[in-house]
């Protein structure tokens, strides 16, 4: 075995994850597994924990290496594992050198190397030739969070928000194309704050016209998780202006009560995500949204919990990212009077259930259309709005046109036509 990564949470997670394999190969090192944490929630730690020690057990041999958010806000805790060789925190884990002690076995002081992250000022970019296993590429373009919303622990996983250059994003972007990627999907901790810690403090916008210029025979390009009180006005242009970039945006969005939304200290109101959501469709009325919601936050209510349970229809929320509230610790929230754990449960399970209703709604509405759908993997695709589709004799990384016969309960059903213009 060389290098094996375990990554869990978000699709930066799974970039930096390709960019730790490969410096850590670069340095010299073999026979180890990188686990890339979470920590948005105290299951997604659990699970880390649960991985490190599966992994010890079926490589009893092998360097075990913790990073990620969670390594970064509970560093000692993963340090004291008798299973972990070593603990990396988010600012050095993409670094060659970070790796080099297990390479040369130096002895540590500590096997706990974890700095200040809210030190830290700049994202390096990284060229990347593609991603293990997969058809789509991530590109990451941000990095940490200048808010403080009150649930969250991840800005003191993450750091400061800052951005990769221009340049760097495009760069990369190329490379992927030339390399048979059809398909990149822009990823970060918040990315609709990009830019203002660049010359010129260009936008997400801009980023995406200059990717869109530059980068000619990128057949599609995807935007992740938004806040979208940030969208800027290049970005709703790219949006009306350009069918590469695809119609599907995932919101943060958390809740659909005014006052809960206070209390989490988000800076949009229900009546902005309505507002933002119904000018996008008015720009590509094929537009669809998905969206993060938690349900049971602190003093969440039985009528606060029906805004949110309301706005998944008013708003036409495609694909629900629910998540039962989990406090953590030094959030404000951890200290708020807390909503009883079955109550927050059941709660989430409602707004999964509108959240799949909604979905087979969309599916529905597809049977007879002919869609382009690129092909992930053992004939599933997704369709330009992110609709899982299986195409029998289809090929991963194949960008097609297919005519969507009918539905099945993990997707819609399609027959290829031809390659997709």
């Amino acid at each position: 075995m060389a290098v094996e990564t375990v990554t869990f949470g978000c699709r930066l997670n799974a970039y930096e994850a390709e960019v730790m394999k490969s410096e850590a190969e670069k340095a010299g090192l073999d026979n180890a597994i990188i686990i890339n944490t979470c920590a948005v929630t105290a299951e997604a730690v659990k699970q880390a924990r649960q991985a490190v020690r599966k992994a010890r057990r079926d490589n009893p041999s092998a360097r075990i290496i913790v990073t990620g958010c969670a390594a970064q806000t509970e560093a000692r805790s993963f340090g004291d594992m008798a299973e972990v060789d070593l603990v990396i925190g988010n600012a050095d884990k993409m670094k060659a050198q970070s790796y080099a002690p297990m390479v040369f076995g130096t002895p540590l002081n500590d096997k706990v190397q974890v700095n200040d992250i809210m030190s830290v000022r700049e994202t390096a970019g990284h060229l990347i030739e593609g991603m293990d296993g997969r058809a789509r590429a991530f590109v990451q373009v941000q990095n940490g969070c200048d808010h403080r919303c009150t649930f969250c622990i991840i800005p003191f996983g993450r750091g400061p928000s800052r951005s990769v250059p221009m340049g760097m994003v495009v760069e990369q972007v190329k490379k992927l194309v030339a390399n048979g990627y059809r398909e990149v999907v822009l990823t970060g901790v918040d990315i609709t704050s990009y830019g203002p810690d660049l010359p010129g403090s260009p936008t997400l916008g801009k980023l995406t016209q200059s990717i869109l210029r530059h980068v000619p025979d990128l057949p599609r390009l995807r935007i992740s998780s938004i806040d979208s009180i940030e969208a800027d006005e290049a970005l709703y242009d790219a949006v009306a202006t350009d069918r590469r970039l695809m119609p599907h945006l995932h919101l943060s969005l958390q809740s659909g009560d005014d006052m809960i939304l206070k209390r989490m200290k988000r800076r949009h109101s229900r009546d902005d995500a309505l507002a933002i959501v119904g000018k996008l469709r008015s720009l590509r009325p094929d537009m669809v949204f998905g969206a993060d919601i938690i349900a049971g936050f602190p003093t969440e209510t039985d009528a606060m919990f029906a805004n949110t349970l309301a706005i998944v229809a008013e708003a036409d929320l495609t694909y629900l990212h629910v998540f039962p509230y989990s406090p953590r610790e030094g959030t404000p929230a951890a200290r708020m009077p807390q909503v009883d754990k079955k109550i927050a449960r059941n709660r989430a399970e409602i707004l999964r259930q509108a959240g799949n209703l909604q979905l087979a709604n969309l599916m529905a509405s597809r049977i007879g259309k002919i869609e382009n759908v690129l092909i992930e993997r053992n004939g599933l695709g997704r369709t330009e709005q992110f609709v899982p589709v299986t195409v029998a004799g289809s090929q991963p990384g194949e960008l097609l046109a297919v005519r969507v016969t009918g539905t099945a309960a993990d997707g819609l059903i399609g027959e290829a036509l031809r390659e997709a213009a």
